[in-house]
């Protein structure tokens, strides 16, 4: 679907108030220094570069309550977001949206939902993670909303990032494929459980591989819907491929199966959107993360190896 569509809009993200450590406010920058518009370009895609969503700086606002640091802050920048995600589907484009940490999925989940929404249709949702995203202000350990972004778009959490846009849920659970997941809190491990979505640790990456769980997943993102949003957060990747990121996890993600996922998504011809999150070039080695931020991004969009 998304591939006859021959504009992408690039929207960046420079939102760090979600996670606990600064830095990933750079991580639009850095996809865009390592040349997302001309691999873009290259493929035959016309590159509208919208600039970023103004962020404010943390040490500017009060955190407020410590079970959802920077609600009120966050919640702004993603309904910023979800305006112009939805904007850029109405024009015939492909946002792609560059972050910034992963609470900026609730902004750009919203738009990609409420497009669809207006048709009378409904979006499928590939998350790609190492952790799960789905804590909710009474169950995070650290209160910060990078970790909520799965569960709000699903109804869960905070209203008001759950009522954003002024519907809920954005996805419904059957139609959602959770990938990559190897840290998880205790309490957050029950929630999964008991959503409904379809959730794919790391063993089940090892033991059926990525071609079978990507199969599968893109049925149940397609099952009655008009295509899928797919949310990558770089540290699903393994840290030694993806050393800037900012909750690393070993284990991941390999870059060959990250691009194996890509070029199935690709293949699939129903990614409606697409957002890259948690790039943190104060932790990265000569950008090297951004390079594969922009690999993975270009396999999606239809880059090929002949």
């Amino acid at each position: 679907m998304s591939q006859a569509k021959n504009v992408v809009r690039l929207v960046g993200v420079p939102m760090d108030l979600g996670a606990g450590r600064r830095g990933v406010d750079m991580g639009p920058s850095a996809i865009r220094i390592a040349g997302v518009s001309a691999g873009l370009r290259a493929l035959g895609f016309q590159v509208e570069d919208d600039g970023d969503v103004g962020v404010p700086a943390p040490e500017t606002r009060n955190p407020g309550q410590t079970n959802a640091r920077y609600l009120e802050p966050i919640y702004h920048v993603c309904n910023r977001l979800r305006l112009r995600v939805r904007r850029s589907l109405e024009q015939g484009e492909i946002p792609l949206v560059m972050g910034g940490d992963h609470s900026i999925a609730i902004g750009t989940i919203s738009g990609v939902a409420e497009h669809y929404r207006n048709q009378g249709q409904r979006i499928g949702l590939i998350w790609v993670d190492a952790h799960a995203d789905m804590n909710t202000p009474e169950s995070s350990p650290t209160g910060n909303i990078h970790g909520m972004p799965l569960a709000s778009v699903l109804g869960m959490g905070h209203p008001l990032l759950v009522g954003m846009g002024g519907f809920q849920p954005k996805v419904l659970p059957a139609n959602v494929c959770l990938i990559g997941i190897r840290d998880i809190d205790q309490t957050e491990r029950e929630i999964v459980k008991r959503s409904g979505i379809h959730a794919y640790t790391m063993r089940d990456v090892d033991e059926r591989g990525m071609r079978a769980i990507l199969q599968e997943s893109i049925g149940f993102a397609n099952d009655g819907t008009a295509g899928f949003h797919v949310s990558f957060d770089l540290d699903g990747m393994d840290p030694r491929d993806v050393p800037g990121t900012g909750t690393p996890v070993k284990g991941g993600i390999s870059w060959r199966e990250a691009n194996l996922l890509m070029e199935m998504v690709s293949d699939a011809g129903r990614m409606t959107s697409l957002e890259i999150t948690e790039l943190n070039p104060i932790l990265d080695v000569k950008n090297q993360s951004g390079e594969v931020a922009v690999d993975v991004i270009l396999s999606a969009f239809g880059k090929r190896i002949l």
